[in-house]
């Protein structure tokens, strides 16, 4: 089953980074649905990383709560997000709220994830 989640960790870390650090060319490439849009297809590289970063946390930590695990990786995916949008805030949507509105979420998910890792890592070393 290792395999498996490897093999999807990286397909979706591979294809997400190059969706959101080249759309064009992952359009070109890959999404020939018309129209091309910048700013969806960055967005769909910023959640396929979170569902990569979810494999491979679970993969290098196996014993690692999975609340924590799917915290953190969408966390991740959600931080990459605020980032699709904010070079994508010329492109349309609502910048003055999307923006803020997608860091808090971003918090909501990283700090209790990072909390319940840290809880889980110090319960592991006192057995």
């Amino acid at each position: 089953m290792r395999w498996a989640g490897g093999i999807g960790a990286a397909v979706f870390l591979v294809f997400g980074a190059w969706a959101f650090a080249d759309p064009e060319s992952f359009f070109d490439q890959v999404a020939t649905f018309e129209p091309y849009n910048q700013h969806f297809i960055q967005d769909i590289g910023a959640f396929q990383i979170g569902l990569g970063a979810v494999l491979l946390m679970a993969l290098l930590v196996p014993g690692q709560d999975v609340l924590a695990v799917a915290l953190l990786g969408t966390g991740a995916g959600a931080a990459v997000h605020v980032v699709s949008h904010i070079i994508g805030r010329d492109l349309g949507g609502r910048p003055e709220s999307d923006i803020p509105m997608f860091v808090a979420l971003t918090l909501l998910l990283v700090i209790p994830g990072a909390l319940r890792w840290r809880a889980t890592e110090a319960a592991r070393r006192s057995r």
